[in-house]
């Protein structure tokens, strides 16, 4: 089942290639990759989810994976463990599709290993402060 969460996103289609990010929670999803920002709504039923997505350039720069600077994107795709697979079709580009793989982002979490064990502590080493006056 698709999770809510922070996706990598990697796309192709005849006309190029790129990779993305992608964020899940509850029915939206949004992201971006380095000239697009995605925005819009998904239906997640099972391993199964659909999706409308609205495409629009934010940054000059090469080609769109579509040809066009904003699309309106139908996807439909299958998700199993931490990987989803997906395709999609632009409203106004017919006749060019779309492959993509989402990728669970999941942050492990780091506890350092000591090196060595700590010296002890001798409150004798440490500098005295000096006394305060008081009036």
């Amino acid at each position: 089942m698709l999770k809510d969460g922070t996706y990598r996103a990697w796309f192709t289609t005849p006309l190029g290639q790129g990779t993305g990010i992608a964020h899940v929670a509850g029915d939206k999803i949004w992201g971006c990759d380095s000239i697009m920002n995605y925005s819009g709504t998904c239906r997640i039923e099972g391993d199964r989810f659909t999706a409308v997505v609205y495409t629009k350039r934010h940054t000059p720069g090469h080609a769109t994976v579509f040809g066009a600077d904003h699309s309106k994107l139908a996807i439909e795709g299958t998700y199993a463990g931490k990987i989803g697979r997906y395709t999609a079709t632009a409203e106004d580009v017919p006749g060019i599709l779309l492959d993509g793989t989402l990728i669970l982002c999941e942050e492990e979490e780091f506890v350092p290993k000591p090196t060595a064990r700590a010296p002890a502590l001798d409150l004798g080493k440490l500098r005295k402060l000096p006394r305060l006056r008081t009036r």
